[in-house]
């Protein structure tokens, strides 16, 4: 008797545009494509873990109705110098669908990955909390405080597999299904007309709020911004010149891993106009992963069966 081949599913890194990850996967269970194994980076491991845990329905509710208001509310910023934003309210939202499920006891096998700020070694989560390992590799460095798990501090795996097929082959996949978010993403983000890392409208409310008397008055040690000056004046900040950078980062990684390790089916959604932050923008987000899905499905079908 033939012997059943396991299908691996791996979701790469990618922010906001983590959203079509739900969009790949009701696309492959509407055509009967059985997961076997799952894999994730950063919001990849976000969705991954949902998916593994049973509840992806609920944060799929959740991204289709979430607009800035929510942004603001579940983005708990933080003083602290290790990054902009703390991610407890996130991690609050999956502990209350889950509470402190280990990922030995989910129904199907999962990994995520993250990186050892201090080493610069790839962390592989195969067992443990699985809320530690969704903090951890979404720790997107310079936005997410990092991660203290022991003696060690965790980032965004992305900075070293962004798409971890390898770790999907090492957890015993026959066939892997690979998802990359960033594919035409940086040739996107360079063009001077193209559109800005994060949204303007975001930008917008965040020199108000700089530019504020509460600001001035309970921290003089910041300086508040010209009056007069305008958002497409201005140079890039902090946070578009991180993100920038990481995207070329993550390209060029994503670039050389495959060339060692391809997948044997590529989903590229076509996301480009999706910014950082947009994660309001889930319902178009959702349909271009499930469209992209459903373009290269003749593959899949021809691959799995």
């Amino acid at each position: 008797m033939k012997k059943k081949k396991r299908i691996g599913l791996v979701l790469g890194s990618g922010s906001a545009r983590g959203w079509s990850h739900i969009g790949v996967i009701k696309c492959l269970q509407e055509e009967g494509i059985p997961i076997d194994i799952v894999c994730g980076c950063s919001m990849g491991a976000v969705v991954g873990g949902a998916y593994a845990a049973g509840i992806l329905d609920a944060l799929e509710e959740l991204a289709r109705e979430f607009s800035w208001f929510d942004f603001l509310k579940y983005m708990d910023v933080s003083l602290s110098r290790r990054g902009l934003i703390e991610g407890d309210r996130i991690t609050e939202f999956f502990r209350n669908k889950i509470s402190n499920i280990s990922i030995e006891d989910l129904p199907l096998p999962y990994g995520a990955v993250a990186v050892d700020l201090h080493t610069g070694k790839e962390v592989n989560f195969r067992r443990g909390p699985l809320l530690d390992a969704l903090r951890a590799s979404f720790a997107l460095p310079g936005l997410f405080t990092p991660f203290q798990k022991g003696s060690q501090w965790l980032i965004d795996g992305g900075l070293v597999n962004p798409v971890p097929v390898s770790l999907c082959r090492t957890m015993g996949a026959d066939i892997v299904i690979a998802v990359n978010l960033n594919d035409g993403i940086l040739e996107k983000n360079v063009s001077k007309k193209s559109n800005p890392i994060v949204n303007p409208v975001f930008q917008e409310k965040l020199l108000d709020v700089l530019k504020s008397d509460f600001i001035s008055s309970n921290f003089p040690f910041l300086k508040k911004p010209d009056q007069h000056e305008t958002i497409a004046a201005r140079t890039p900040n902090m946070i578009d010149v991180i993100m920038r950078s990481i995207y070329i980062m993550q390209d060029r990684i994503t670039r050389q891993r495959m060339l060692v390790d391809p997948p044997d089916v590529l989903i590229s959604p076509k996301l480009s106009d999706i910014s950082l932050l947009e994660f309001n923008r889930a319902k178009e987000t959702i349909q271009k992963g499930w469209h992209s899905t459903k373009n290269v499905m003749p593959e899949i079908l021809e691959k799995t069966t």
